[in-house]
């Protein structure tokens, strides 16, 4: 089967949609097994923060790339496409239907259009790091590093072009290719992308808000807590629900301050998602104040058939 002949159902989103409990329903309608496309539930012990589903759920709906690494291991998203790409193979021989779930788009969209990593493809805290890096050692110091990493691309940049010099450190970094391999790889999935979200964005903010308060309730506190004082990646104390807690630990503001400094960063990111979502035509959006859940569930059931057919 080529590539672009393997069917890949998508749920996607700005976080607190509803993507899991939509994925867990199909799954059941359709024989599916779940893959998740979440750069944060990849890791074990951070699992109130992150929203994973419960092991319960997960003994009776089989998923993917999902509380597998170490916290004390990066990721990089080449990494994520290898794995998931042959996740997605296993499903497809057993007759299964794979659905990819979650909200990180780069994960997404690496896996279903080939992990080209275009100039639109980005890690914002890779890239604040390096910026630093260059401050701190100088342009001499990075350029090195770069002709460590890839020294074909290397004889191809002037050391004064510290722009390009950085970003092809940072490809190599979330690839752990160099720009020719990066350039070269091709692999494409036939999908149906469904997006989950809220036409009046207060709704959705409220909607994070609650979720938080839910978070809180299971036991967030102890859990950032345990994470917080580990040795973790740079990955992994980025996930929001950790890093907004810290400041309380260590007793530099309230309990109540870290918790709207949460619910804020969690608004700012779900915002950053819709953007991310937004320049993909191909997503049929499905708006959660618009419409009844079953009228929706019904709907993507429809499109599904369509689909499958």
């Amino acid at each position: 089967m080529e590539e672009n002949e393997k069917k890949v159902c998508v749920i996607l989103g700005p976080t607190a949609t509803g993507k899991s409990d939509l994925s867990i329903w199909l799954a059941n309608k359709i024989k599916g097994e779940i893959v998740s496309a979440d750069s944060m539930q990849i890791y074990k012990e951070m699992d109130i923060a992150t929203a994973k589903v419960s092991k319960e759920i997960r003994k009776k709906v089989p998923h993917h790339m999902l509380d597998f690494l170490e916290i004390d291991k990066n990721f990089s998203v080449a990494e994520y496409v290898k794995m998931s790409k042959k996740i997605i193979d296993e499903i497809l021989k057993k007759n299964k239907k794979p659905i990819l779930v979650g909200g990180t788009g780069l994960y997404i969209d690496s896996l279903l259009n080939g992990a080209q990593f275009n100039k639109n493809s980005t890690d914002e805290n890779l890239k604040q790091q390096l910026k630093e890096e260059l401050n701190t050692k100088g342009k001499e110091y990075m350029f090195f590093k770069l002709k460590e990493l890839d020294p074909n691309y290397a004889e191809k940049v002037h050391m004064n072009n510290t722009k390009r010099i950085l970003r092809a450190i940072e490809k190599n970094n979330l690839t752990k290719k160099t720009i020719k391999e990066n350039n070269n790889f091709k692999q494409t999935f036939n999908s149906l992308k469904i997006g989950l979200n809220f036409k009046n964005r207060e709704n959705l903010y409220e909607k994070i808000n609650i979720r938080i308060d839910k978070m809180l309730e299971k036991g967030l506190l102890k859990e950032a807590k345990q994470i917080l004082f580990k040795k973790c990646s740079k990955t992994a104390k980025q996930a929001i629900g950790y890093k907004e807690l810290e400041p309380y630990f260590l007793k530099q503001t309230s309990l109540e301050e870290a918790i709207l400094k949460l619910k804020q960063n969690s608004r700012k990111y779900a915002k950053r998602q819709i953007t991310w979502f937004k320049k993909d035509k191909e997503i049929n959006w499905f708006f959660l104040d618009e419409e009844e859940k079953s009228s929706i569930k019904e709907k993507i059931l429809e499109l599904l058939k369509n689909f499958y057919n």
